[in-house]
């Protein structure tokens, strides 16, 4: 530690002796910077504030029914593109400096400088932003912050004409599946006139209807047999194997067969039948239907004494035969037409399955141009919808700001210049006279270098050293010596006194 401080004493010893040279370089570097610094000219910074407001009162209500943008994502991507090469030439157009422009390469520069200094930043919260642009020229600084405030406001309106092009893509995809419906419609079409006879009838399948149609057939043929079996019964009367109206005088009632009287019992004893649920036997009615059925079985037995002798010539004639004739006829009408619908039925079940292979495949590609076409009417519906939802979110945009700009602070420049922070350079200049005059003593004193002491001048000639004569003042030479002192600090003092003035003038 002593040896350190031993050396920094013969340091601050050598640079002492070279004082002078080292106050004069202060002053002349001083005084050169300070004229430099002085000459330096003003910076005025331009700014504004603006706000973005994404919150808009149709947007919750018109929920569901309309594609709101991302509104957030739009501001973000506004904030990060604003300063961006188009958009700073268009600041040059706009406030004219591309007239001083003479080629590319200055107008390349001019643009890549305002790049530099154009600064865009948030203010503290969300959607609140501040442009900030420094120049010499007042006037110049605040016309290009108020054009960037243009084409930030330009850059959220132009984002409304997006509907418009969406709506015209959802058009043409529109007019598209309306080509396939088009064209879906008319394959049906000509597969069912193609295929006439071998459609699915509606709610049913192949094997259904081929199930029912052996059910009818079925059906129509037991409907036969007992038709074909009333007739043979009516056959059997007339031809007398089975005598119905030859009876005896003690038979009964019911054991005579007469076709007309039976059938007008059969309706009264029905009725008899209603009126015994609702009324006693003493009821009018039911006294009344009981003595009409007695008057028409007596009938009966009238009728039937008439035709008791089957040798009567006019038997032929009798009103019962005819009865009969004519239940005849009815009967092989009955069974003609069982005959008709049985050959129908018939032939629909054999033409049925006839088709056992034809039918399923018609039956597979009808249900796959079926599912092509409603695949392609669900989308051209869901298109339909989306262009409605689009041309009410581009009205809506139209009609309305969803996002609205608010300026907080227009662009303003204060009288008062930014920069150069003077005060700062002065000091910087100051300090940097009093080091380089310093090292520059330093350096001199290294390169003449002088020995202060017989330690060093031993240690540097290795010789030993017999003694030392020191230095003897004369008042004359101490009152020189004073002088140069006061000289030397008033020197000091005065470079101290012009970087005091400076500051003083800058406040």
């Amino acid at each position: 530690m002593e040896e350190l401080t031993t050396q920094l004493l013969v340091y601050l010893k050598g640079v002492w002796k070279y004082r002078w040279i080292a106050v004069s370089a202060a002053w002349i570097v001083a005084i050169a910077g300070w004229v430099i610094v002085y000459k330096l000219p003003d910076d005025y910074q331009a700014s504004a504030r603006i706000y973005v407001d994404t919150q808009n009162v149709l947007k919750p209500l018109m929920a569901g029914m309309t594609i709101s943008p991302d509104l957030q994502q739009q501001v973000s991507i506004m904030s990060r593109t604003l300063i961006s090469r188009p958009n700073v030439e268009r600041v040059v157009r706009m406030v004219d400096l591309d007239i001083k422009v003479k080629d590319v390469k200055e107008q390349e520069k001019l643009v890549k400088e305002l790049m530099g200094k154009i600064q865009l930043g948030a203010a503290g919260r969300d959607n609140l932003f501040t442009i900030h642009y420094n120049n010499q020229n007042p006037k110049l600084a605040k016309d290009i912050v108020q054009s960037l405030l243009t084409i930030f406001v330009e850059g959220g309106l132009g984002d409304k004409k997006d509907s418009s092009s969406a709506i015209r893509f959802i058009d043409e995809q529109i007019q598209s599946y309306e080509e396939k419906l088009i064209a879906g419609e008319n394959n049906l079409k000509a597969f069912k006139q193609k295929n006439i006879g071998l459609m699915p009838q509606q709610g049913s399948d192949y094997y259904a209807q081929l199930s029912q149609a052996e059910e009818d057939l079925n059906k129509t043929r037991l409907d036969l047999r007992e038709a074909e079996q009333a007739r043979d019964a009516i056959k059997r009367q007339i031809t007398g194997d089975e005598p119905v109206l030859l009876v005896d005088q003690n038979d009964s009632p019911s054991s005579i067969v007469n076709v007309e009287i039976d059938s007008r019992i059969d309706a009264l004893n029905k009725n008899l039948d209603t009126l015994r649920l609702n009324y006693t036997e003493l009821h009018p009615d039911i006294i009344s239907t009981k003595r009409l059925v007695a008057q028409l079985e007596e009938r009966k037995k009238e009728e039937a004494k008439l035709t008791k002798n089957s040798a009567d010539p006019g038997k032929n004639y009798s009103p019962m035969l005819q009865q009969l004739n004519v239940a005849l006829a009815e009967a092989e009408a009955d069974v003609a037409s069982m005959k008709a619908r049985v050959e129908e039925y018939t032939f629909r079940y054999n033409r049925l399955k006839s088709l056992s292979n034809a039918v399923p495949q018609v039956e597979a590609e009808l249900t796959q141009l079926n599912r092509d076409y409603q695949v392609n009417k669900a989308n051209y519906e869901k298109l339909l919808e989306r262009r409605e939802s689009a041309k009410i979110s581009g009205e809506l945009g139209s009609a309305t700001d969803l996002m609205s700009f608010r300026i907080i602070d227009p662009p303003t420049v204060p009288d008062i210049p930014v920069g150069p922070d003077r005060g700062k350079l002065y000091s910087l200049v100051f300090l940097g006279a009093i080091l380089l005059g310093i090292g520059i003593a330093f350096v001199i004193s290294q390169v003449r270098p002088t020995f202060h002491s017989q330690a060093s001048l031993r240690e540097l000639t290795g010789r030993p050293i017999l003694g030392s004569i020191p230095m003897i003042w004369t008042s004359k030479e101490k009152i020189k010596r004073r002088k140069r002192l006061y000289a030397f600090g008033l020197s000091l003092l005065s470079l101290l006194g012009i970087y005091g003035a400076l500051l003083v003038k800058m406040a």
